[in-house]
């Protein structure tokens, strides 16, 4: 199992604590993950970090795919993996309808088949092997429609990608995880239970199948979110993820509308999702906080005590995860994950 560090997304001030990254670097963490919401963007604080330190991978957790063409993507992986010396990790995600009509301004559309499309279309363009053209329901290329000038043609990139880079895409549903298997060489579930493998493996290996051409299982990387904080008060440690999974289950998204919801269900949460989510949009939010069970917390992260965390990373190690992207603020915590593992 491998060890990546999870910076996140900033907020109101732009901050990167480059300390830390050069720690985890130091102790042999394979990766490193950023992500964008509607703030900072995923691919600025990879560039920064990619003058700083010398073979630690690059990853985006996620790029929101909905905010920029298929081809920009492919110019903005290509540009940084060379920079980096190929050390770039291409994360992609269909983010939520509130974010991609709220804030890019574009139709949500069909976020599977939007995978596809766009993830074809960046291959082609890393690949290199003919001027890319591709005709599907979200892109058109070269586009030929209304208000166009009809002057477009297929085109190469100029630079030269690297076919074989990885690229992971978010997802935490049956049908997305089945597409992640299909079209990408891992999955980002945003944070998982160990013990629970049997809510994403057996669909990663349906789209795996689906793939064919030789693609394997055991290629495949599995890289969950996992918060860490070491502390002796237990419970003081599980509060930063319960103000997460509280945001998470009860506010991303609409009532009718919320992924982690319905995940948060399929964990074995249902009656608990429910009062977390009506707590939240009602405006309590603190309540909705107290409402996260210590059980769930305690699924997903590594909280408390240095023993107790220790003991814990086993239960992660035995699961088939292929990557653990921790995200933790303490040094002492890289060094406890990089001895355990």
């Amino acid at each position: 199992m491998r060890l990546g560090l999870n910076l996140g997304y900033s907020g109101a001030g732009m901050a990167l604590n480059v300390a830390l990254v050069q720690r985890a670097e130091a102790l042999g963490f394979d990766s490193v993950w950023s992500a964008e919401a509607y703030g900072s963007d995923a691919i600025s604080p990879l560039a920064y970090l990619a003058a700083l330190t010398s073979k630690i991978k690059l990853g985006t957790a996620i790029m929101q795919m909905p905010g920029r063409t298929p081809a920009l993507t492919a110019m903005t992986a290509m540009t940084l993996d060379q920079l980096s010396g190929g050390r770039f990790i291409l994360g992609l995600g269909p983010s939520g309808p509130q974010v991609v009509e709220g804030w890019h301004g574009v139709p949500y559309g069909k976020p599977l088949e939007r995978t596809r499309e766009y993830i074809s279309i960046v291959r082609q363009i890393l690949a290199r092997e003919k001027p890319v053209e591709h005709h599907g329901e979200h892109y058109d290329i070269p586009n030929s429609g209304p208000g166009t000038s009809g002057l477009g043609k297929p085109l190469k990139s100029i630079l030269h990608g690297r076919k074989d880079m990885k690229i992971f895409t978010a997802s935490i549903g049956a049908a997305g995880i089945r597409t992640s298997g299909e079209v990408a060489d891992g999955v980002i579930p945003v944070w998982m239970n160990p013990a629970r493998m049997d809510l994403i493996l057996p669909y990663a290996k349906e789209g795996i199948a689906k793939a064919g051409g030789g693609k394997r299982v055991e290629d495949f990387a599995i890289a969950p979110f996992v918060s860490c904080l070491i502390g002796d008060d237990l419970e003081r440690c599980r509060m930063p993820v319960k103000f997460m999974l509280a945001l998470y289950i009860g506010g991303m998204g609409s009532r009718d509308k919320n992924f982690y919801n319905d995940y948060a269900k399929r964990l074995g949460y249902e009656g608990e999702a429910k009062q977390i989510q009506d707590l939240y949009l009602d405006g309590k939010k603190q309540e909705a906080v107290a409402a996260v069970p210590d059980k769930l917390v305690d699924e997903i992260a590594l909280v408390g005590p240095a023993g107790r965390v220790r003991e814990r990373v086993g239960a992660w190690q035995a699961s088939g995860v292929t990557d653990l992207i921790v995200g933790a603020g303490q040094p002492e915590a890289l060094e406890l994950l990089a001895a355990a593992v």
